[in-house]
């Protein structure tokens, strides 16, 4: 892996990443639009991880979809439902847009400390249940022990069972200590073959933040430039507002371009967000 991490080797300042952000963060005040807005809901991977889901409230997450086109015409869907592997069938059933995609946080998620042979079968079973894109998390103990040969071996292998549905790699941000720690774990997972890298799992305190997000953006840049594959990116865990949302769609937008604004290259992972994306774009078509 030493080989990759030199021949994507660069300088990474602080100073620069802190500057770089601000100024993204001002810019994205400017984007506050209704296209923008709408471009945003189609985005989202709704999402409901928690410990007490059931079948109930999964019913409940695709009938707010399934109602969205009919009571807002306007405004596009949303990307995807992600939930846990056993609750698939629950949107399988449910969802009526099969342009809807079903996601699922499986191989392990949150910690992705059990056996891999568990994990890769997790995957399967979510793949064989109808899920078209599967989120798993980069073993962050092993890459934290610079055990990188495994971590890609590990990454490859779920790819592998993931089959034609897309892989999304959690690199869990807010647990790698450094910016030099984030795009190693972003070069690593794009090598191993990830059609998506992603900010957090939303089970830690620190979540998704605009930083280093910076910082994965500017590495699928890199790898971009270098292989001519497109990778694609997601920010996930506290983001609730059109203006937080606004400053990843901003970073996306000024680092990787316009051809990153749509949702087969940028998701962002929320519970909360389509609501008030919802109330956001009312308000503005009322003004």
């Amino acid at each position: 892996m030493q080989e990759l991490f030199n021949e994507y080797q660069k300088t990474i300042l602080q100073k620069n990443i802190n500057n770089t952000t601000e100024k993204l963060i001002k810019v994205s005040r400017e984007e506050m639009t209704e296209s923008n807005l709408k471009t945003l809901v189609s985005l989202i991977d709704l999402t409901s991880l928690n410990v007490d889901d059931n079948t109930k409230n999964i019913q409940d997450l695709c009938l707010k979809v399934n109602l969205l086109t009919e009571a807002l015409p306007s405004v596009p869907n949303v990307a995807a439902i992600c939930v846990y592997p056993s609750l698939i069938p629950v949107i399988f059933s449910n969802l009526n847009s099969r342009k809807v995609r079903i996601s699922s946080a499986a191989g392990g998620f949150p910690a992705s400390l059990t056996f891999i042979e568990i994990k890769k079968r997790e995957i399967e079973l979510s793949v064989e249940a109808g899920a078209n894109e599967i989120d798993i998390v980069l073993p962050v103990g092993k890459f934290i022990e610079e055990k990188y040969e495994e971590v890609h071996d590990e990454i490859t292998q779920f790819k592998e069972a993931a089959g034609k549905a897309k892989l999304k790699v959690i690199l869990e941000t807010g647990a790698l200590s450094g910016y030099k720690a984030v795009r190693k774990a972003a070069l690593l997972a794009m090598d191993a073959g990830a059609d998506f890298i992603k900010t957090s799992t939303g089970k830690i305190p620190q979540a998704a933040t605009p930083d280093k997000f910076l910082v994965m953006a500017e590495a699928i840049k890199d790898f971009h430039l270098k292989t001519n594959k497109m990778v694609g990116i997601k920010a996930a865990g506290g983001i609730s507002t059109p203006e937080n949302a606004l400053i990843y769609f901003t970073i996306v937008k000024n680092v990787l371009g316009e051809e990153w604004l749509n949702n087969k290259y940028f998701r962002i992972g929320a519970s909360k967000l389509l609501g008030n994306l919802l109330d956001k774009i009312k308000e503005l078509s009322e003004n």
